[in-house]
């Protein structure tokens, strides 16, 4: 029987494509840095900031000093820049999203996150109107560890004290976590309602995992 459900947060409960985009290009834009020379350093380190060894703050000062561009002006204001725009995803959730929380809690489920995610988004999603939903949350940035390394879907098993087949994890898909999620025992599907085709969204659907197109019918795999 299932008892928890648990979520990826980018791309299934909010999207970076529905508002103004705050990535590297822009990074790179506003720092007056040609693009593939900030890139050149900006890329390389998304493992790093994505299980806790860089912030925000420490990756951008290395970028600017090494293109002979660092003030503490700049860099506050890029930082400022960029945690705005990881809030304002919040602002443009699915119309359906925090009914499906609500009625998962209001039915008794456990509700988990699990978010590879860096510094900036760690502290806002901590922040946002949707974190006290969640009962356990799992932040690669925190956890050291990231999606899809089975230890991260374990440690929050662990947490709640379920076994796989008791929980049901829904996700865009990104970074393999359908698939570790199936490997582990969970029931796996894949949240399609953020996905455009033809965008430069990181996830495609995936037909060999059930697509739910809508967030409430969540709700239906629950109830089976």
């Amino acid at each position: 029987m299932i008892q928890v459900v648990i979520f990826d947060m980018f791309e299934t409960l909010i999207t970076h494509y529905h508002s103004p985009l705050y990535f590297g290009t822009q990074m790179a834009e506003d720092a007056g840095v040609p693009e593939y020379k900030f890139q050149a350093l900006w890329r390389p380190t998304e493992h790093e900031r994505t299980i806790g060894k860089l912030t925000l703050e420490e990756t951008l000062e290395i970028i600017l000093k090494e293109n002979h561009c660092y003030s503490e002006l700049l860099l506050k204001k890029i930082v400022e820049k960029r945690i705005a725009a990881k809030e304002e995803c919040f602002r443009h959730l699915h119309s359906e999203i925090i009914p499906m929380l609500s009625a998962l809690k209001n039915k008794g489920f456990l509700v988990g996150l699990i978010s590879n995610c860096f510094s900036e988004e760690a502290d806002v999603i901590r922040k946002s109107e949707l974190f006290p939903y969640f009962d356990a949350v799992y932040l690669s940035y925190e956890q050291g560890i990231q999606k899809p390394e089975e230890e991260i879907f374990q440690r929050c098993m662990d947490g709640f004290s379920v076994k796989a087949e008791e929980c049901i994890y829904v996700g865009d898909g990104g970074s393999d976590e359908l698939e570790t999620a199936r490997k582990l025992g969970m029931e796996a599907v894949q949240a399609a309602w953020y996905l455009q085709e033809g965008t430069t969204q990181p996830s495609k659907r995936k037909h060999d995992f059930f697509q739910v197109e809508k967030p409430l019918e969540v709700l239906n795999f629950v109830d089976m």
